[in-house]
């Protein structure tokens, strides 16, 4: 068996790469910093800026209307009783206020088809291309 003769060197640690990223760091915050400084002289301005009229805040849009079609062919519209031309007037008002208005039609497992082909045409006549129609997935007995 040979013997060494020679010494290993003992490996050494490149600290480039984290120097590097030291500075990016102190950079970041410094312009960060800066920023906020400019930001407090922008108030101290002595400037008046132009006023327009409050229309009050606008609210983000409804997720989805819920339409619901019961057995009795009573139609409700977020819980609120309501007719197929009320349905069409209420969706197409929210419509205007909200173009990407999406709406969910539940009905119920024993109702007449007609009732939620009437709930669907009013949905089309009120302009609504978001339209769900609610099922639920029947279980299979093993």
């Amino acid at each position: 068996m040979p013997l060494k003769t020679q010494i290993d060197e003992q490996p050494t640690l490149n600290l480039a790469p984290m120097i590097d990223i030291v500075f990016l760091l102190v950079i970041f915050f410094m312009v960060g910093t800066k920023f906020q400084e400019l930001e407090e002289r922008e108030r101290k301005i002595p400037l008046r800026v132009p006023e327009v009229a409050d229309n009050g805040v606008l609210t983000p849009p409804p997720s989805r209307r819920v339409v619901n079609v019961y057995q009795d062919s009573r139609v409700t519209l977020d819980d609120e009783d309501v007719t197929l031309d009320e349905l069409t007037g209420r969706l197409s008002d929210a419509r205007r206020q909200y173009p990407d208005l999406g709406v969910l039609v539940r009905g119920d497992g024993k109702v007449v088809y007609q009732c939620v082909a009437s709930v669907l045409n009013a949905c089309k006549q009120a302009g609504v291309e978001k339209l769900d129609v609610s099922v639920r997935v029947a279980r299979r007995d093993n």
